[in-house]
C-alpha cells in the first residue's frame, strides 16, 4: 500500500525555512559560545575601540541617552570608554592617558582585559571633511533606485550630505 500526501507550495516553503533554521541555529550558537570563551593570550585581544569618553559613575543606559552627568568631572569617578555601537562600558588604564578628554569622541588603541582597556594611545575622532576640503568622487542608488553621484547632486548654493548611522542597524 503506497502513501501519498499533497503538499503545497506554501507548507514546502514552511518546510524549507524550517529545515533552514534547524540547521544554522546550531551553528550560531556554537560561535556565541566560542564569542564568549575568555582568550588565554592577552596579545589577541588586542585592538581599537571607539566612543565617547564619559564618567564611570555613568551607566550604559545614561550614556546612551547623552545625560549631562557622564561629562561632568565627579570627584572618585574615573573616565570610561562608551561603545554607542554595542552599547558597552569599558574601563581605561591608565587613567593618567584620558584625563583630559572627558565627553570627546575618541578611538582607543590598546589590548582587552576582561572589561577595561589597557590603553597604548588615544586619538580624537574627526567627523566630516575640513573647512575647504573636498568632497571625495562617490556613486550611490537612492531609494529609488537611480545612481546619485557628487555631480547629480550638486546644487546651485553647495550640497549638503548627511548620513545617519541608526543605533538598530
Amino acid at each position: 500500500m503506497t502513501l501519498s500526501v499533497k503538499v503545497d507550495s506554501t507548507e514546502k516553503r514552511f518546510l524549507l525555512f524550517l529545515a533552514a533554521v534547524l540547521c544554522i541555529v546550531p551553528l550560531v550558537m556554537a560561535g556565541q559560545d566560542n564569542a564568549r570563551a575568555p582568550a588565554t593570550n592577552p596579545a589577541t585581544n588586542s585592538g581599537a575601540w571607539s566612543g565617547t569618553l564619559v564618567s564611570s559613575s555613568c551607566n550604559a543606559d545614561e550614556a546612551f541617552n547623552e545625560s549631562p552627568d557622564c561629562t561632568k568631572n565627579l570627584p572618585g569617578a574615573k573616565l570610561a570608554l562608551y561603545d554607542d555601537t554595542s552599547r558597552v562600558m569599558y574601563g581605561l588604564e591608565p587613567q593618567e592617558s584620558v584625563t583630559a578628554h572627558l565627553g570627546d569622541s575618541v578611538t582607543v588603541r590598546g589590548t582587552l582585559e576582561d572589561d577595561a582597556i589597557r590603553v597604548a594611545s588615544i586619538e580624537l575622532m574627526s567627523i566630516g571633511l575640513a573647512v575647504g576640503q573636498k568632497a571625495p568622487t562617490f556613486s550611490v542608488h537612492d531609494q529609488f533606485g537611480r545612481v546619485q553621484t557628487l555631480d547629480t547632486l550638486k546644487g546651485t548654493n553647495g550640497t549638503v550630505l548627511l548620513f545617519f548611522r541608526s543605533a538598530d542597524w
